[in-house]
């Protein structure tokens, strides 16, 4: 029987780094950098104003205060996008707004509510500490700077930043190709009538948005026969093209096992126990070159394998920094038990720094995972646990709240 880490390293080796592009930043958000990226311009790129107000050489304003006013023509206007900036002469102050050029020669920027917002003539009521409101250039980045590292997730910041500082496309690791497979004959498309003995098909759908949110693109293969040579032949066919193939189903210990019984026979794929609860089954290898991953065909146990080996490997191929999962240490509210030498990995509903179990530990209780924000895990060597315990939840994005 192998271990988590074990079967983890045997996924991982599976997936080689993907080949990097160049992509506009438009088509940039949710991808992950393959390069560092430099600035082209500083930030801000030009000593400017923090607000609206007036440009002043503060010694000739220093005395002002509340009842003794000090009063200056205002001898120019500077909007933001302004770009002819005279130098401040001695013994005027300029209006100025946010984020316009600093005129040469101010080392303050009073607030207009310190003023009473004269045109022609301006009065300082209050003063402030030489250099306030000043935004110096390059304080926020330098030119040529790094601006975004690699194996960064590309967000709205990290956009916004790419483009302030000048960037009009990135370098990305292309999306991996998956297809994503589930088999049993006794799967029905959702929406169509059910016979006695049959369930609606399910996987394939938690799978290719597990995919998805990861960082992929997946395409699903409806209902490959359970007959071996079929299967062998159909999945064969499908394959060109695909970084990474998932399955679910059929890796069991079962008599109709085709999953198993079609990639055995080929020598490729290997399948194994994994000391875990849910998702003991597991299978990994190549069919015809391509990287495969069987996982559990149960709800919860294909959603856990996933998380567990595949997701971190999808994102490691992408090239991310940090492929994992955020982990959070939490106390109980209510005990729990676990089988010996199994990992569990439990449903749970982390809040403020506590966790409460999700439904039992069933590996067909879907409805419970989809009410679930985390995995709570129990090691191996632990089989109960009292209320108040500290335990290792794995936050899960986009859970409902």
């Amino acid at each position: 029987m192998r271990t988590v880490e074990e079967h983890q390293a045997v996924v991982a080796a599976l997936l080689t780094p993907l080949p990097v592009e160049e992509v506009a930043l438009a088509d940039a958000h949710g991808r992950v950098l393959a390069r560092d990226v430099a600035a082209a311009v500083a930030l801000p790129g030009f000593d400017n104003s923090a607000m609206d107000g007036y440009a002043l050489r503060w010694a000739e304003v220093s005395t002002a205060a509340s009842g003794s006013p000090v009063r200056l023509p205002v001898a120019e206007d500077i909007p933001a996008g302004r770009t002819d900036v005279v130098p401040l002469a001695p013994g005027t102050a300029h209006r100025i707004m946010t984020g316009a050029p600093l005129p040469a020669g101010a080392d303050v920027v009073i607030p207009v509510e310190l003023t009473d917002g004269g045109t022609d003539v301006v009065e300082i009521r209050d003063i402030l500490p030489a250099g306030s409101h000043l935004r110096a250039a390059g304080e926020d980045i330098a030119a040529g700077a790094i601006a975004l590292t690699a194996g960064s997730p590309l967000g709205a910041a990290q956009l916004g930043l790419a483009a302030a500082v000048g960037v009009t496309t990135l370098p990305v690791g292309r999306r991996p190709r998956v297809l994503v497979l589930s088999t049993g004959s006794e799967l029905v498309a959702p929406g169509q009538p059910l016979l006695p003995g049959q369930i609606y098909e399910s996987n394939s759908q938690l799978l290719v948005a597990a995919v998805e949110e990861a960082g992929g693109e997946a395409r699903r293969l409806h209902f490959v026969p359970d007959d071996v040579d079929e299967f062998l032949t159909t999945v064969r066919s499908e394959l060109a093209g695909a970084d990474l193939l998932i399955t679910s189903g059929g890796v069991s210990a079962g008599a109709y096992e085709v999953v198993k019984d079609a990639f055995r026979g080929l020598g490729t794929v290997e399948f194994a126990k994994v000391a875990m609860q849910p998702g003991g089954p597991q299978g990994a290898g190549t069919v015809d070159g391509v990287p495969v991953v069987t996982l559990p065909g149960n709800p919860v146990s294909a959603f856990v394998s996933f998380e567990v080996f595949v997701r971190p490997a999808l994102r490691r191929a992408l090239g991310y920094a940090s492929p994992e999962r955020l982990h959070a240490p939490a106390r109980l509210s209510g005990a729990l038990r676990s089988p010996a030498g199994r990992r569990q990995f439990l449903r749970g509903r982390y809040d403020g720094g506590h966790v409460s179990q999700v439904g039992g530990p069933g590996s067909h209780l879907v409805a419970h995972l989809a009410r679930a924000n985390c995995l709570v895990i129990v090691p191996e060597d632990v089989t109960e646990l009292p209320a108040g315990a500290e335990v290792d939840v794995v936050l899960i994005e986009g859970a409902l709240q």
